[in-house]
């Protein structure tokens, strides 16, 4: 009888566990799959700007991750369900401490870059989590979170006003700038984002990813949006631009 040393001949669990996370991180829905699979509660429309590669999930305690539906995760995403404190107690102590949380994002969230969310934490709805966050404590929902460690700076309402005024000034700044910098008009399809301010909810503009930028609100939008300026002539007047 030949016996054979298993050890030698298999992939450890952990090692396959590592390459078929390098393989998920080819594509996000293999990656979301890939977590749903190691056991992480998952909403539905996930997105990863800028891919996956960056993101870091902690998944040596899946049963402890929650996240919910319409999350916007960026660059250098970090999750962390535990942390590594015990090898300096148990170095200087002799003794093993674990140290674990479970950590809950509710749903509607957006995350900027480089943003890590240790252990323990919860994030309510809709939230906006600033660049460069540190999350080290909970964050109530309809907030707005930045620093390190991160903090409420707004509620959403607030910041939804705030932004509401401002994106008149910035955008009429923006096409001014295409004029100064190009030394031409600028042109209707330059304004992917800012088309609410000119367009009525009805019109259709060829080059203009109206649909895909409004999004589950588009049927809102066609129905409701009452635009600033009366036209897009108007709006380019409006930056100082005949």
């Amino acid at each position: 009888m030949i016996f054979f040393n298993l050890s030698k001949i298999l992939f450890s669990e952990k090692k396959f566990q590592n390459l078929m996370l390098k393989w998920a991180k080819n594509k996000p829905e293999r990656y979301i799959k890939f977590l749903r699979n190691s056991g992480v509660l998952i909403g539905e429309n996930i997105r990863f700007h800028g891919g996956v590669r960056s993101i870091s999930i902690d998944i040596t305690r899946p049963s402890l991750v929650t996240i919910g539906s319409n999350i916007s995760f960026n660059k250098n995403f970090t999750l962390l369900t535990h942390d590594w404190g015990g090898y300096v107690i148990r170095n200087k102590y002799k003794e093993f401490l674990a140290s674990s949380g479970a950590v809950n994002i509710g749903n509607n969230i957006v995350f900027g870059r480089n943003v890590t969310v240790l252990k323990g934490v919860t994030i309510g709805d809709n939230c906006i989590i600033g660049f460069n966050s540190v999350v080290t404590k909970d964050i109530p929902s309809n907030s707005v979170a930045v620093g390190s460690p991160a903090r409420v700076v707004s509620s959403l309402e607030d910041y939804y006003q705030k932004r509401k005024a401002q994106s008149v000034y910035e955008s009429l700044a923006y096409a001014k700038s295409i004029q100064e910098r190009f030394n031409r008009r600028p042109k209707i399809e330059e304004f992917w984002e800012e088309f609410p301010l000119f367009l009525k909810g009805d019109e259709i503009i060829s080059g203009l990813p109206i649909k895909k930028q409004m999004g589950v609100a588009y049927d809102y939008y066609k129905e409701n949006n009452k635009p600033v300026f009366n036209g897009f002539d108007e709006f380019i007047k409006a930056a100082g631009i005949e």
